[in-house]
């Protein structure tokens, strides 16, 4: 047994030095071929709209705004400026998503994006994404960038763009939301949960969130504000709730894994649901030696029979808000194929000590 847990430990950093340091460098240089497009698409917008300032810049060697959802799927969050005359509302709206309402019918004239201000007094998401689309579109004709960078076109007022016809590119205006969080459409921390501690989840909350201008997600009864509702974020909350451990990278191997072996029709797994999946493993197991090294095989393996039962149920919950199913709008079909993958994937590296080497 002593043997076989040794050599699962070998074959582990092998993958990790072999699979996933590459994986990472080909993301990189994917990342920087993608921004240097989009800063120079970005900077033509903000001459023809300079309220749309570009904030796509390299902080600690990391581009603002930039998530990466899949090797060839890039979004990137515009912040925009200038939020204070509007009140968050997160009461009422629909699932995962807040509205941003004047505070005072008086500030109408007062506001940046007075146009954009519905008759009701809200801040309307749909309005500044096609807005924002239009924009983008002009950028690219007047920077003469057409043979780098086209519009996909899409059922959604979002702006989506292929890059060198390789990339898939969301870029999404956003407000950033510090010192407050939103009482009624989050469920996070959890009652009673051990972790993360009292100063952490404080300095998350102080950290915030972003309100995105996307559309929002797929919702079992849609509600007649969607689309001025702006979709709530969490990835600085992520960042900071990963930190420690080999948190995160359990989230670069089970990444991997994905890309090598769940690439399925209809892409039922996505980065996003793996994340999601960690932050529950990370309350299953609040204390940190549980995230050393030698416990991380038992940690993806976790993860992995958490996602295959997910997938029988066809059902993710969202790690922070209420009602949000992040398997809404998947196919069935491709749920169940998925979830036969990770449960022949989970068996082969429970079984094998060499498994990670042999796939």
């Amino acid at each position: 047994m002593a043997c076989f847990l040794s050599q699962r430990q070998i074959n582990m950093k092998h993958f990790v030095r072999n699979r996933v340091h590459r994986r990472k460098s080909d993301i990189y240089q994917a990342v920087t071929t993608v921004c240097r497009i989009m800063q120079d698409v970005l900077k033509h917008v903000e001459a023809l709209e300079p309220r749309f300032i570009s904030s796509l810049k390299q902080v600690d060697g990391r581009y603002a705004g930039l998530q990466v959802l899949s090797p060839r799927h890039l979004e990137v969050s515009l912040f925009l400026n200038q939020m204070g005359v509007f009140n968050f509302i997160d009461d009422g709206c629909p699932s995962g998503c807040a509205m941003l309402k004047l505070s005072d019918e008086r500030k109408r004239s007062m506001s940046l994006w007075t146009e954009f201000i519905t008759a009701s007094g809200y801040l309307s998401a749909r309005k500044m994404r096609s807005r924002f689309t239009s924009l983008v579109s002009e950028a690219i004709r007047r920077g003469n960038l057409q043979a780098q960078v086209r519009i996909i076109s899409t059922n959604s007022f979002s702006t989506v763009l292929s890059v060198t016809d390789i990339y898939t590119v969301e870029i999404v205006p956003a407000f950033r939301c510090g010192s407050i969080w939103p009482q009624n459409t989050c469920v996070w921390p959890t009652l009673g949960t051990a972790w993360p501690s009292q100063p952490a989840i404080a300095n998350v909350k102080m950290r915030g969130f972003n309100l995105l201008a996307r559309d929002p997600y797929p919702a079992a009864k849609p509600i007649n504000t969607e689309g001025d509702a702006w979709v709530l974020s969490f990835t600085e909350a992520e960042e900071l709730l990963l930190s420690g451990g080999c948190r995160k990278l359990c989230v670069s191997m089970l990444k991997a894994l994905c890309d090598k072996h769940l690439n399925i029709t209809g892409d039922p797994i996505e980065y996003v649901h793996l994340t999601n999946l960690v932050l529950y493993e990370c309350e299953k197991h609040p204390r940190e030696y549980e995230w050393d090294e030698d416990c991380l095989f038992d940690r993806i393996n976790g993860v992995l029979l958490q996602l295959v039962s997910c997938l029988q149920c066809r059902k993710c919950p969202h790690f922070f808000l209420k009602g949000v199913d992040l398997f809404n709008g998947k196919s069935k079909t491709s749920l169940d194929q998925a979830a036969k993958q990770v449960w022949i994937l989970a068996r082969d590296l429970t079984t094998n000590p060499i498994g990670f080497e042999s796939l």
